[in-house]
């Protein structure tokens, strides 16, 4: 049974005709990990926003329903929403130094979610948020506390989101491409993190990605996506194996060989993204006629 379930999703800028995201239709099992992928741009970071209920100011939803545990968010009143997503789903950011707020102490920040969304006295919260950052490998949780965001590492700090989102045992998280501000070496052991959390807690995970090594490594499923339209739906097996569409045979040809690092990279065909472009192109056409 789907936790998450989204039907003909549909966005645009306010005041325009300019869709952000295209009918998007996906579906999320509970302690599912699911990968959207695509190119900058392409939507992925606006469905995991529109899940929160935290799109831009000048995004507007059009059509479509998000689901959450059965329940259709949108059906819901502004509070009714608010209220129901921070019980059920939390966000792991882009960017840890942004995402934690630089003025106060990290101790706060993470027993913030565990006072408002549980109701628990600051007290309990801290015992449970010092169980949480040693949960996430962080050494002398008690010093951690105390310090401010930008007396640690941006290793230390994604750790500390991750705790965070984990914190009040979310059913769903969001994780925004989660490793993008860290160095490789730190992001190998951030996805390991995530995995290993995400298994012990049995959350299901929306994952937002350009890398499809990433996808390989820690979801069962995908979503590609190209102009605000999923491409392609498939299990991660299936799409490594045989991937359905054009653009998704592209995409998995242009990712970069790792095991041969003096090939020469394989841009997606100016052929494919042209097709592409017109079956989107057909897609709105049958929308405004339909």
């Amino acid at each position: 049974m789907s936790f998450l379930k989204i039907t003909g999703l549909s966005a645009r800028l306010k005041g325009t005709a300019f869709p952000i995201l295209r009918d998007v239709s996906l579906e999320v099992a509970a302690g599912e990990v699911h990968g959207l992928v695509g190119e900058s741009g392409a939507g992925k970071s606006m469905i995991g926003k529109a899940v929160l209920g935290i799109l831009p100011a000048s995004v507007e939803i059009t059509r479509g329903a998000i689901e959450l545990d059965g329940m259709d968010l949108l059906s819901l009143p502004p509070a009714e929403r608010r209220r129901r997503i921070g019980a059920t789903a939390a966000l792991i950011p882009q960017d840890p130094l942004t995402a934690l707020n630089p003025s106060r102490r990290i101790g706060p920040q993470v027993t913030d979610r565990l006072v408002d969304i549980l109701g628990w006295p600051r007290a309990r919260a801290e015992t449970r948020a010092r169980e949480l950052l040693a949960e996430v490998h962080i050494p002398d949780p008690e010093r951690v506390m105390r310090s401010y965001p930008h007396e640690l590492s941006g290793g230390m700090r994604q750790r500390i989101l991750i705790a965070s989102a984990f914190a009040a045992e979310p059913k769903l998280i969001v994780a925004d491409e989660p490793t993008t501000a860290l160095d490789v070496t730190v992001q190998k052991q951030i996805l390991k993190l995530i995995a290993e959390m995400q298994a012990r807690h049995g959350t299901a995970l929306l994952f937002v990605t350009h890398d499809l090594g990433v996808v390989s490594k820690v979801c069962q499923s995908l979503s590609v996506l190209y102009g605000g339209k999923v491409m392609e739906a498939t299990t991660v097996r299936d799409f490594f194996r045989q991937p359905a569409h054009g653009y998704s045979r592209a995409l998995l040809a242009a990712t970069p060989k790792y095991t041969d690092p003096a090939a020469s990279l394989t841009p997606v065909p100016d052929a494919v993204i042209a097709a592409v472009q017109a079956e989107i192109a057909a897609h709105d056409r049958s929308l405004r006629h339909g």
